[in-house]
């Protein structure tokens, strides 16, 4: 699933009349760049919310056939948050483990570790794995600490910050309201406290394209790297 229902609030004026998974960096889309490596991971169905400007990831992505993949959408009249966003699209996601991408963050990382981790969480068991990063700037405190045994802790630990990708089980989002928002660190700190959240360092770039100038500083980056590849 990649999580396209924000308003992009910090993003405006840009965001007024485009979705902030459409703005461009490297000269795709946020969201395209996602889509294709999940393509190219082997992940071909794939399940998009939207709530603000929707109608436009719509007519931009259509069934998404044009990158082999399968897209089912999950409108929102108004946006849920994560955990009320994911728990309106259970229904489309099935009842085995699944990935959940945040569509304004940039990655390049390999896959294959996050979909072998996906395979291990069970309703009795790990319900969610986290991909964490080295606080940045802008968040300094983190989110998280990552323990040497991999388990995700509210407190201890290494702390690092959420990379807004992660994978879990339907079993998470049990009891969540999905008419309601919901917010997603409330259900993991929940299961945090049932030692039921595992995570991992994110390899390759991330990038939380959260403002103009980090999106401006990434489409640069990206430029400079299709330049430096064609050379």
């Amino acid at each position: 699933m990649i999580l396209a229902a924000g308003r992009g609030e910090r993003m405006r004026p840009l965001t007024d009349h485009c979705p902030k998974p459409l703005l461009a960096a490297g000269g795709k889309p946020l969201i395209v760049w996602h889509i294709e490596r999940l393509a190219a991971a082997g992940i071909r169905a794939l399940v998009i919310n939207h709530a603000h400007l929707g109608a436009r990831l719509e007519e931009a992505l259509g069934d998404g056939a044009r990158y082999g993949v399968h897209i089912q959408w999950s409108p929102e009249g108004s946006a849920l948050e994560t955990a009320g966003g994911i728990a309106r699209a259970l229904p489309l996601l099935g009842d085995e483990p699944f990935l959940v991408l945040n569509g304004d963050v940039f990655w390049d990382g390999a896959l294959a570790p996050l979909i072998a981790a996906a395979r291990q969480l069970k309703a009795d068991g790990p319900r969610a794995h986290l991909l964490l990063v080295p606080n940045p700037e802008h968040h300094p405190e983190g989110d998280f600490g990552l323990m040497p045994d991999g388990s995700v802790q509210d407190a201890g630990g290494e702390r690092r910050t959420f990379a807004g990708i992660g994978a879990y089980h339907p079993a998470l989002f049990a009891g969540v309201d999905p008419s309601q928002p919901a917010r997603l660190a409330p259900l993991l700190r929940a299961a945090m406290a049932d030692q039921a959240v595992t995570g991992a360092r994110l390899d390759g770039l991330w990038v939380d394209v959260g403002t103009p100038a980090r999106l401006e500083a990434l489409d640069k980056l990206l430029q400079c790297r299709t330049t430096s590849q064609s050379e």
